[in-house]
């Protein structure tokens, strides 16, 4: 199975959701205002979030009646172009335009924070990349070991202190190496303690600073990894990070677990952050680049096997 494959099965549940309420819309009414309304609350059910949805739903309906659109399959095609202009972004990728690239990546424990680095390392080592990873979250245990285990599957390095060392001081080493060793990318993992303590937000603006310090320019990337069953929360999880450490980007994971998928939808949407990876599934390449037409195709399609 190709990727659009993978990710239409990743947003089955999703897709069950959405499509046999909103056939059961398109072909049993009229497009008059219940339409609309009962279209809204199917959004909101999906997850979307309420600006978005409102968003959606009144472009639609405005620019459906400009075009006197009165047929469901013309409608659902209005609809999804809807839905991708939201989506879409400059860049849904990392880019390495220098060397080292830093990026630091963010989240609460729970949220598959060291499993992403891992797999992105990964990601960039089978494009050839020098990555590597640096064990910033000394706060919990088995973090470094298990970062250190990614690291020997993605054949990457990893710079690691010992547990309870000042996380800062491990991104800066880390950083110094990769400037000392042309290495192309260095992931770093911090803390993930929960989101509602003051004390994590402060060591997370330290090492922003330390990193800087480190490299002039870093961090290139802030990524936040979020987990896509969460829903709403996930939401105001990336606030107060973000409200901390500016974020240039999302990861959401677990995407295959849940039927509310549209909260990539609402996360653009209501923070302005472009989503930047995705993960499908809990094997090695089930991590991957956000393509938002893929991603609407998946929502309405079944994939092609």
């Amino acid at each position: 199975m190709g990727l659009l494959g993978r990710i239409g099965e990743g947003l089955k549940k999703t897709r069950n959701n959405i499509m046999d309420r909103l056939q059961g819309l398109l072909t049993s009414k009229s497009f008059d205002e219940q339409f609309y309304e009962e279209l809204e609350e199917l959004l909101l059910a999906a997850d979307v979030g309420v600006q978005a949805a409102q968003e959606l739903v009144g472009k639609l309906c405005e620019q459906a009646s400009a075009k006197r659109i009165q047929d469901a399959e013309q409608l659902t095609a209005l609809l999804k172009n809807l839905i991708l202009q939201l989506l879409t972004w400059e860049t849904t990728s990392i880019a390495i335009t220098q060397k080292p690239t830093v990026v630091l990546v963010l989240g609460v424990n729970g949220v598959g924070k060291t499993t992403t680095i891992g797999k992105l390392a990964g990601l960039f080592r089978s494009q050839g990349q020098k990555v590597i990873l640096a064990a910033g979250d000394t706060f919990r245990a088995a973090a470094s070991e298990q970062l250190e285990i990614w690291a020997g599957r993605a054949e990457a390095e990893i710079v690691r202190h010992q547990p309870g060392a000042d996380p800062a001081a491990v991104i800066f080493d880390a950083i110094t190496a990769a400037r000392a060793r042309n290495a192309d990318l260095v992931l770093c993992d911090t803390a993930g303690r929960l989101h509602n303590k003051s004390n994590l937000m402060d060591e997370l603006k330290k090492i922003y600073r330390v990193a800087e310090r480190a490299l002039p320019g870093a961090p290139h990337e802030v990524l936040l990894v979020l987990d896509a069953t969460t829903g709403q929360n996930a939401i105001a999880q990336a606030r107060i990070f973000h409200q901390a450490v500016p974020l240039t980007g999302i990861v959401l994971t677990k995407l295959d677990g849940t039927a509310k998928g549209g909260i990539i939808i609402a996360v653009t949407r209501e923070l302005g952050i472009p989503v930047k990876f995705v993960g499908i599934g809990e094997g090695v390449d089930d991590l991957q680049p956000f393509n938002p037409q893929e991603y609407v195709t998946g929502l309405f399609e079944e994939p092609v096997r």
